[in-house]
């Protein structure tokens, strides 16, 4: 149908009796921005023509006011945008002409092809689909706000459970807090009465202080008295001292000149005596007769130049040395092989002889030694072997013994039937580590 015999179609009944909803203006808006590019820019309204290259999606956000106001005041472009109605829905348009509403039609596309077909009677289906709208919104409407109240008498059964629930949480907080405010009053008496106590011994405590003080102060003054008194006789008792001093020193001068004088006496003697008998020099020592095998001669061992101090019997007058060998190397190297051991021994010992002119005999077991080792032995140390079925114990007891009486012999070993074995003749036993420090300075 064209939009002539559309115009012959509408009556002076086109006028409805309310606003068009939102939902049928924006399908007007839409259907009539489609006409719009069917349309030369000559044909459009005025109030169209600016819109008139714009995308359809874009003109509908932008122009919607100008088109639908154009659809309402332009009978020629609502008679285009009808026409572009009837191809896109023709059903629709049919039923429209002929009066009546299609069952499964949108209520908004019904209204909106009313609106625009405007055939006679339009209005009144119009109306009536727009009541039918009303009524449904606002059953709606009344469904929301149905479920919208009991959603609220819901929460407000929700907030009267908390709320009570909050009360009795408050209830019971103040009644700890009751609780622990009476505790803290029980508290403050309780600490208010210690404090009152503690004062009372507190003063007390001063008044003993004071009279501890005073106490002091006489016991001060009585022991100042006591050290004056002490002190004077101090002094009177160093008095007597120096005096007992230079007494001891005036007998002793007399008893040292004494003395020298029979040393003097006994010295001389034995020079005439010695004369007399023309003893001649001694070539050999009673260690030396003791059977034991003297190792094979090595080369010549310089004398060591540093100075090592000695205990007071290495001080003594003709003192004879003698040492248990491997006893004392094993206390001193046990990690060095044997041989090492024993040189380092018999090097030691040469400095032990260079500083005390002692005589020194070092005694290995060589029990176990078919041939002698070769050793260099330094001047003045005498180095045996024990021969084969004897050991060096045996050794160390023979050279004890066969020293005169009198002499000072000091073994050397930390073993005790050595120590307690030449005990019996007189030696001086020592352990070994008393020598090992003495050779490590």
């Amino acid at each position: 149908m064209s939009s002539e015999a559309a115009g012959s179609e509408e009556t002076g009944e086109d006028v409805l009796s309310r606003p068009l909803p939102d939902q049928v203006r924006q399908r007007i808006v839409a259907l009539a921005s489609g006409a719009i590019d069917e349309l030369e820019v000559a044909e459009l309204p005025a109030g169209l023509r600016p819109f008139a290259r714009f995308a359809p999606a874009r003109r509908v956000r932008l122009a919607a006011t100008p088109i639908a106001v154009a659809v309402d005041r332009d009978p020629n472009f609502r008679h285009r945008v009808a026409d572009r109605l009837r191809r896109g829905m023709p059903d629709l348009a049919e039923a429209i002409r002929e009066g009546r509403r299609p069952a499964a039609a949108d209520p908004f596309d019904v209204v909106a092809a009313a609106y625009l077909l405007r055939p006679p009677g339009w209005t009144a289906v119009a109306e009536d689909v727009l009541e039918q709208l009303e009524r449904e919104s606002a059953a709606q409407a009344s469904d929301r706000e149905a479920e919208t109240v009991a959603r609220l008498r819901e929460q407000l059964a929700a907030v009267r459970e908390a709320a009570r629930h909050e009360r009795e949480r408050l209830k019971a907080e103040l009644a700890a807090v009751k609780e622990e405010n009476a505790t803290l009053r029980r508290t403050v008496r309780q600490a208010r009465d210690r404090a009152r106590s503690a004062e009372e011994t507190a003063a007390q405590h001063a008044r003993l202080l004071e009279e501890v003080q005073e106490k002091a102060a006489a016991d001060v003054a009585r022991a100042e008295a006591e050290v004056r008194r002490l002190r004077a006789r101090l002094a009177d008792a160093e008095m007597a001292l120096e005096s007992a001093r230079r007494a001891v020193r005036e007998s002793r001068d007399v008893a040292s000149a004494r003395l020298r004088l029979l040393l003097d006496t006994l010295v001389d003697a034995a020079q005439g005596l010695r004369r007399e008998l023309a003893l001649p020099p001694v070539r050999s020592r009673p260690a030396d007769i003791v059977e034991a095998t003297e190792p094979a001669p090595g080369p010549a061992v310089s004398r060591p130049e540093d100075a090592v101090s000695l205990e007071l019997l290495l001080g003594l007058p003709q003192v004879h040395l003698v040492v248990d060998g491997y006893n004392v190397t094993k206390t001193a190297w046990p990690t060095l092989p044997l041989e090492t051991q024993r040189s380092r021994l018999v090097t030691a010992l040469g400095g032990v002889v260079a500083q005390t002119g002692a005589e020194v005999t070092c005694v290995f077991d060589g029990a176990q030694v078919t041939t002698p080792p070769q050793l260099s032995v330094p001047r003045g140390v005498r180095v045996r072997f024990s021969p084969a079925g004897v050991s060096a114990d045996e050794v160390i007891r023979q050279i004890a013994a066969a020293e005169p009486p009198g002499r000072p012999v000091v073994v050397v070993s930390s073993d005790r039937e050595v120590a307690e074995g030449v005990r019996r003749f007189g030696a001086r036993p020592r352990p070994a580590s008393e020598l090992v420090r003495l050779l490590a300075r």
